[in-house]
């Protein structure tokens, strides 16, 4: 009996002991599963970060291919530019020495034609300030008469001195009044004074006919108008006939409307133009040009 309890205590204590060696392994297994999962966690948060670092990659280097890509286009456009202006130099080292003598004497030539053209408008700046200081005295001297009588202004480069038919003249005669005397001696005093300008006279009508026993048209009114002034000049102030010209326009340079009477008032008129002689004209265009081809 004894030996059946020593038995049974031994089957009961190999039992106990199989039993807690069977626990140790099971928790033994528990603990590699928990860090084989902990560890597999692991691995595809790492797997996770490294997808995401390998698409930021492959971003900049999508950026850098362009970049390249770009930095090549611009060697190419810099290789041909350096092509072209190679051969542009070696097209200008050709230049014979016959070329570069006709690029200077094109050089010479364009600097003579500046100063001849400096040269010119100091020319014309001179007759412009003659013109006006010109104007400036006639008008002093005329400045007791009616403005609508006289007319003081420059025109194409050259004084106009318009007279009315009324002051010069009775109507449809080409008899100077006396009264009129006073203002061409006005006048006649100024032009003394610049002997080295020459006179036109010119005639001017409206267009209302004229025909008497005398004068057959407009044409001849207004010329013999312009030579009654010319007449006066000469005779009665002493201005030098070879110094003037007289002419008529007739109707055919109208100053306003000559549908109106107001109009017609203002194309009958005297028109004394003061002008440069035209040697001196044409010697000062030949100064100008010889000081440009110094």
């Amino acid at each position: 009996m004894k030996r059946v309890l020593i038995i049974i205590a031994a089957v009961t204590m190999l039992a106990s002991c199989n039993s807690k060696k069977r626990l140790a392994e099971i928790k033994s297994l528990q603990d590699a599963r928990d860090k084989a999962v902990a560890s597999l966690n692991d691995c595809d948060q790492r797997t996770a970060t490294l997808k995401t670092q390998l698409a930021a990659k492959d971003t900049d280097l999508q950026g850098k291919d362009k970049q390249v890509s770009d930095l090549q286009s611009q060697i190419d456009y810099l290789k041909k530019t350096n092509t072209n202006l190679l051969d542009r130099m070696s097209d200008l080292s050709i230049v014979s020495k016959a070329g570069a003598e006709s690029i200077k004497k094109s050089l010479e030539t364009l600097n003579e034609q500046t100063k001849y053209t400096n040269n010119l408008n100091s020319s014309i700046q001179r007759k412009d300030s003659m013109n006006l200081a010109l104007v400036m005295s006639l008008k002093r001297s005329l400045d007791d008469i009616n403005d609508q009588d006289v007319q003081v202004e420059v025109k194409k480069g050259v004084v106009y001195v318009s007279l009315s038919d009324k002051l010069l003249f009775k109507s449809g005669s080409y008899e100077v009044l006396p009264a009129a005397e006073t203002v061409l001696g006005k006048v006649a005093k100024v032009v003394n004074d610049h002997k080295d300008l020459d006179i036109l006279v010119e005639g001017h009508t409206d267009v209302v006919p004229i025909s008497t026993s005398a004068i057959k048209d407009n044409w001849d009114l207004s010329a013999l108008r312009a030579t009654s002034v010319v007449r006066t000049l000469q005779k009665k102030f002493s201005v030098a006939p070879e110094r003037m010209t007289a002419g008529g326009r007739s109707e055919f340079a109208p100053k306003d409307d000559n549908t109106t009477d107001a109009g017609r008032q203002q194309n009958r008129r005297t028109e004394i133009i003061i002008t440069p002689k035209l040697d001196q004209f044409f010697n000062l265009l030949s100064g100008a040009q010889a000081g440009g081809s110094k």
